[in-house]
């Protein structure tokens, strides 16, 4: 059922906060699964507490009753997210929440899969358990939003990320892009690779850069895949990325017409060579994610050059972007988005939910290009 607002305490709030910050500590690790905290109280006191650790790992509920013992009887359980009622890599959590005794379930979210939506809390419901949802459902929901567009689309959840000069330039005239931005800014933007399934390059960003998209970060227990656009199979086999393949996987997409010797060579190194249909300027990306979130592919995170992401934005499949400014001035270069020309103002590109952050001078402009969250 949903929550009434007169039945939401500030008791409610602050441990669903607490669940929300929880939550958070499994980023990175639990994807295609969403992120989810819980936190057990009795008697206006926290007795237990877990969140969803690692893909096929114990559920939020479970860990945090595994923390609380036997003392988790007659406590409410506050969860981000409707405890499971159906049978996945785990058992469902209702039965656990149901077996330890619990006599109150706070839930931030329904379950968005259009499959089980509400079964839980229903279910929970029948047996007598107070449940209610809806509590700090828009926090829930930001938190979990490439879980959430995929388990309705299944298409990925598509982030856009540049790093520019204060007057918009990428790169300076003769291609240079090295550094733009600060050791903190990037170490941001490694985060953002370990937070995403994929991470997606065009061709001609491996060609100037020779990057290895990973994440570098200390402790991370996974790598996304690499994905490069490629309709000609210009990618060269002594690149980095090549190179690397057999220690993180390497997607190299490229047009049907791509030379078959050339698709060979880099399957003979470790690469998976995938082929689409043309677009209206150049592969057709509706199908690229499709195809993606066929493969698992929930969250990609597109890095450019300006010309890749002037086309997930004109085509409307981005959906969030993060934009770093350094305190320099190119006055001429490689621009950061370069999509089709628009003559009036008025056809602009809309953006939401803008928050700014200082990184020890570079300046992080977010947002969403979505008014609504899905």
């Amino acid at each position: 059922m949903s929550a009434q607002t007169n039945s939401i305490t500030d008791q409610d709030l602050l441990f669903m906060r607490k669940a929300l910050r929880l939550a958070a500590r499994g980023a990175g690790r639990t994807s295609p699964n969403p992120l989810v905290g819980a936190v057990l109280v009795r008697d206006g006191a926290v007795v237990g507490q877990g969140f969803h650790e690692v893909l096929g790992g114990a559920h939020a509920e479970v860990n945090a009753i595994a923390d609380a013992g036997g003392r988790a009887n007659g406590a409410t359980l506050y969860v981000t997210l409707e405890p499971c009622n159906h049978h996945g890599i785990t058992p469902p959590c209702t039965k656990a929440v149901v077996e330890a005794g619990i006599s109150r379930v706070v839930c931030g979210m329904t379950d968005p899969n259009p499959d089980v939506a509400g079964g839980g809390a229903a279910y929970l419901d029948k047996l007598g358990i107070k449940t209610i949802t809806g509590v700090l459902e828009k926090e829930c929901r930001a938190m979990n939003q490439p879980f959430i567009k995929y388990v309705t689309t299944r298409l990925p959840y598509v982030r856009v990320k540049a790093a520019a000069t204060l007057d918009g330039y990428i790169a300076g005239t003769t291609g240079d892009s090295k550094w733009i931005t600060n050791e903190r800014s990037r170490r941001f933007g490694h985060q953002l690779r370990y937070t995403s399934d994929g991470v997606l390059v065009g061709s001609g960003t491996v060609l100037s850069d020779d990057p290895l998209l990973t994440a570098r970060l200390r402790g991370a227990c996974r790598q996304p895949v690499r994905i490069v656009l490629d309709s000609g199979l210009r990618i060269p086999l002594q690149s980095r990325l090549v190179a690397s393949a057999g220690e993180s996987p390497v997607w190299v997409i490229c047009a049907a017409s791509a030379p078959s010797r050339r698709e060979t060579a880099l399957i003979d190194r470790g690469v998976t060579v995938l082929r689409a249909a043309d677009g209206e300027n150049g592969l057709n990306l509706h199908q690229i994610l499709e195809e993606l979130g066929k493969r698992r592919i929930s969250s990609l995170l597109v890095e450019g050059g300006g010309k890749v992401l002037g086309s997930f934005i004109d085509g409307g499949m981005a959906d969030e972007f993060y934009f770093f400014y350094a305190p320099k001035l190119l006055a001429g270069g490689i621009g950061m988005v370069r999509g089709g020309s628009r003559q009036k103002i008025a056809d602009s590109v809309p953006v939401f939910g803008i928050k700014t952050r200082s990184i020890d001078g570079d300046l992080l402009v977010s947002g969403r290009f979505r008014e609504e969250l899905y």
